[in-house]
């Protein structure tokens, strides 16, 4: 199984909630190639939804998403130009998609936080964590880096210091944490979590709908242009550099190290760099 994108629609006092539950059973809710293409085509629709006041997105089963769907893996990463069109065309696509919505997201995150997951609890503009929740793109021990646009997603909304810990150590993050660093909003018992954040969805809900989109388009301006004018050079250096990255960033496709950490993986072994 591919694993899905799954809509609910609210009623009575969840009107104008729309609940996104990303589902992969017994990989807890990893995403997939279809799931990603999914996800872009989910976004893609609410945008111009008139019915739709904010989005609740969550994970299957007590978790959130624990990355992308390794088993998947050897069928294209190592291929550079099959590499590049997963990363740019699909991951970014539905990345891109969620960034581009005007809808309010909450996220509900619970248990496993890692990779995909932390990327698209990135796009989220309200997060919500149970306390037992973990984050992390532990990546390194799997021989690839975080593509260019991913990574700069992930440092803008964790912050440069996690975003290092996670790509160079791999480290993984109590929700306290990322509470303390400013990527959560709250950190529940996790008992609380989903009450909380279908309340928190619902009062998003009952505000008003073109005032909340118009907010998230300022709130979007605002985030690309509020730089100090001296820095205005340097970000677009930085900008430029994202551009030079990217169209370089997969050649490490064929590369054994590559190949070396998806083979561990997949045979449960550790793999030897």
């Amino acid at each position: 199984m591919a694993g899905s994108i799954q809509v609910t629609h609210g009623t009575g006092e969840g009107q104008g909630v729309v609940s996104i539950t990303l589902s992969h059973p017994g990989k807890f809710n990893a995403m997939s190639r279809a799931m990603w293409r999914e996800l872009k085509t989910v976004f893609t629709a609410l945008q111009t939804d008139p019915e739709a006041r904010c989005v609740l997105l969550r994970g299957e089963g007590g978790h959130f998403c624990a990355g992308g769907d390794i088993a998947e893996y050897p069928s294209f990463r190592f291929n550079e130009a099959a590499l590049r069109q997963f990363h740019e065309d699909e991951v970014w696509g539905g990345l891109q998609a969620m960034l581009d919505c005007d809808v309010p997201i909450v996220a509900q995150i619970e248990g496993n936080c890692m990779g995909a997951g932390v990327e698209i609890a990135s796009c989220c503009d309200l997060r919500v964590a149970g306390q037992s929740a973990r984050f992390g793109a532990p990546i390194a021990r799997l021989g690839f880096p975080m593509a260019p646009r991913e990574a700069a997603l992930v440092t803008q909304a964790a912050g440069g210091t996690v975003a290092r810990a996670m790509l160079l150590a791999a480290e993984v993050f109590e929700a306290p944490a990322m509470l303390a660093r400013g990527f959560l909003l709250q950190v529940l018992n996790d008992a609380e979590v989903a009450t909380h954040s279908q309340a928190l969805a619902q009062r998003v809900a009952s505000l008003a709908p073109q005032a909340a989109r118009l907010n998230k388009q300022t709130l979007r301006a605002l985030q690309a242009s509020n730089r100090p004018l001296a820095l205005l050079d340097t970000a677009q250096a930085a900008t430029d550099s994202i551009a030079d990255l990217t169209a370089t960033a997969y050649a490490y496709a064929d590369s054994a190290e590559h190949r070396e950490g998806i083979t561990a993986f997949l045979a449960k072994r550790r793999p030897q760099f």
